[in-house]
C-alpha cells in the first residue's frame, strides 16, 4: 500500500473528526456561550452549510491547480477554519469558523478519490480509495468519542486545537508522501453543470436530502438524548457516539455488496428501515439497553442509504463525474444542516427530546416515495437504466465500498 494512501487516511479522519465532533459538544458549547441547545444545534449547520457551498466552489475554481498543490490547500483552508472555531470569541464567530471549516470538505474527497486511484496499479483502484475513506469511517468511531471526551474535560476549545494540530500533520503528511499527479486534460465546466440537469441525478440529489435529513434530525441531538431522556451520565455520551459510529460502519460495509448485486432494492430497503428506526426510537430510548441497540441500528441503516445515493448520481451523470461527486456531498451536508434545523424547531417548540426522532421518519419517508418515483420513471422507454457497478460513461468503476464514505 502506497505511504500516500495513509497521509489521505490521516486528512479523512480529521475532516470526519471536526465535521461531527459538534454533536457531542453541543451542551458544553451551549453553556459555554449562553445559549440554548437548539440554537447551538446551528453549528451542525453552518459547517453542512459550508460543504454545500464549497463542494462544487473549489471543485471549479481548482479544476486547473495540479493535485498534490490542491490537496494541501485544502487542508490548510481546513486548519485554518478549526483554528478560527477554537479562538471564536462568540457565537458569531465560532458560526464563521464552522462554514469556513466546511469549505473545503467536499472539494478535498474529490480530488483525493482521484489522487488515491491514480497511486496504484490497474484493477486495485477500488481498495485504493476505500483506505482513503477508511479514516473518515475511524473518525466516527474513534476520533469523535475521543474528541468529545476531551472537550468535555477541557473545555470544547481544546477539540478544535487539536483537530487543527491533526490538520498540520495531515498537510505535512501529504506534502511528504504525495507524488506529483499528472494533470488531466481540462474539462469544460459547462459542460458538466449541463450534464447535472439530467432527471435522474435531480431525484437523486433530492432523495438524499430528505432521506438523510432524517438521520442529523436525531444524530444532531444525540447528546441530549443520552443524559436528558436514555438516563446515562455525561460521561456516556462518547460510548453512545461510538455505537452510533460502528453502527455506520457496519452499513456503510453492507451498503457495498448489496449495492453491486441491486442497488435501486438496497436504496429503497435502507429508507425504509430508517424510517421504522426512527419511529421506534421515542418508545425505546427510556429503556437503556434499548436505547442503545437502536442507536447502532440508527447508525447502520442511515449510513446503508450512501452508497445507493452515490452510485447512482455518478452513474447517471456520467458525463460529469467531478461535479456530480461534489455536488452529491453538498446533497448529504444540506441534509445535515435541514435535518439540524428541523430536529432543533421540535425541541424549541416543547414537543420533547424524543420528537427530531419523528420528524426525521417523515422526511425519511419523503426521500423513499421520492426514491420509488425515480424509479418508476426510470423503467420509462427512452431512460437509461443503472449499472450499479461503475460510473456510466466515465471509463473507469466505482466501488461501491468506496462510494460509502461519501456520506460526510
Amino acid at each position: 500500500m502506497p505511504l500516500a494512501l495513509v497521509a489521505l487516511a490521516v486528512s479523512a479522519f480529521g475532516i470526519g473528526t471536526t465535521e461531527f465532533v459538534m454533536m457531542g459538544l453541543l451542551p458544553n458549547v451551549a453553556d459555554d456561550l449562553g445559549t440554548s441547545v437548539p440554537t447551538a444545534g446551528h453549528l451542525v449547520s453552518a459547517y453542512a452549510i459550508g460543504v454545500v457551498l464549497g463542494a462544487p466552489l473549489l471543485t471549479g475554481l481548482g479544476s486547473r491547480i495540479p493535485r498534490r498543490r490542491m490537496l494541501l490547500l485544502l487542508m490548510a483552508l481546513f486548519t485554518v477554519g478549526n483554528l478560527a472555531s477554537a479562538f471564536a470569541p462568540d457565537f458569531g464567530w465560532l458560526l464563521a469558523g464552522r462554514v469556513l471549516a466546511g469549505l473545503p470538505h467536499g472539494a478535498f474527497f474529490g480530488v483525493g478519490a482521484v489522487v488515491a486511484a491514480r497511486l496504484v496499479p490497474d484493477g486495485r483502484q477500488a481498495r485504493a480509495v476505500a483506505t482513503m475513506f477508511l479514516g473518515l469511517t475511524v473518525a466516527n468511531i474513534v476520533g469523535v468519542p475521543a474528541a468529545t471526551l476531551l472537550g468535555q474535560h477541557l473545555g470544547w476549545r481544546a477539540t478544535f486545537l487539536v483537530v487543527a494540530v491533526i490538520g498540520l500533520a495531515a498537510m505535512a503528511a501529504l506534502a511528504r508522501l504525495v507524488p506529483r499527479i499528472p494533470q488531466e486534460a481540462h474539462q469544460d465546466v459547462r459542460h458538466e453543470i449541463r450534464a447535472l440537469g439530467n432527471r435522474q441525478v435531480i431525484l437523486g440529489l433530492l432523495t438524499a436530502v430528505l432521506g438523510f435529513a432524517g438521520v442529523f434530525a436525531v444524530y444532531s441531538y444525540l447528546a441530549s438524548m443520552t443524559t436528558e431522556v436514555m438516563g446515562f451520565g455525561e460521561s456516556s455520551v462518547t460510548l453512545v457516539l461510538a455505537l452510533f459510529g460502528i453502527g455506520m460502519t457496519l452499513g456503510a460495509l453492507a451498503a457495498g455488496p448489496l449495492t453491486d448485486r441491486a442497488l435501486r432494492p438496497t436504496l429503497y430497503g435502507s429508507l425504509a428501515a430508517l424510517s421504522v428506526v426512527l419511529v421506534v426510537f421515542p418508545f425505546v430510548a427510556h429503556v437503556k439497553w434499548a436505547a442503545l441497540v437502536t442507536v447502532v441500528l440508527l447508525g447502520g441503516v442511515g449510513f446503508m442509504t450512501t452508497t445507493p445515493l452515490q452510485m447512482l448520481v455518478m452513474n447517471k451523470a456520467k458525463d460529469a463525474p467531478t461535479l456530480a461527486s461534489a455536488s452529491n456531498h453538498s446533497a448529504f451536508n444540506l441534509a445535515n444542516a435541514g435535518g439540524a434545523w428541523l430536529g432543533g424547531v421540535a425541541v424549541s417548540a416543547g414537543w420533547g427530546w424524543t420528537s427530531p426522532a419523528l420528524v426525521g421518519a417523515a422526511l425519511a419517508v419523503a426521500g423513499l416515495a421520492v426514491a420509488v418515483t425515480a424509479g418508476a420513471l426510470d423503467r420509462t422507454p427512452g431512460t437509461s437504466r443503472i449499472v450499479a457497478g461503475g460510473a456510466g460513461g466515465t471509463g473507469a468503476e466505482v466501488p461501491a465500498q468506496a462510494a460509502a464514505g461519501s456520506g460526510g
